[in-house]
């Protein structure tokens, strides 16, 4: 089944989501927005920090080093 940006379930077809639609318009069923992605805003907000410390204390050398090697392994995945 197809799952929305933030993981949740989406209807398969198109009738699906139509009724799904008519139901949010009738008021027979909620509209999620913003799913909660089961992390803690606490521990997200110190790991940005850490990225960015890092990144700060990297030259552009061995940025570009890393970068290379994580859009081999992109390019390399076998979906």
């Amino acid at each position: 089944m197809p799952r929305g940006p933030k993981g949740q379930k989406r209807p398969a077809d198109v009738i699906g989501k139509a009724v799904k639609a008519i139901r949010i318009a009738t008021g027979e069923q909620q509209q999620t927005l913003g799913a909660d992605d089961g992390k803690d805003p606490a521990a997200k907000s110190l790991g940005a920090r850490g990225g960015r410390a890092r990144a700060k204390a990297l030259s552009p050398r061995q940025r570009a080093e890393i970068a290379q090697v994580a859009a081999r392994a992109r390019w390399n995945k076998k979906a």
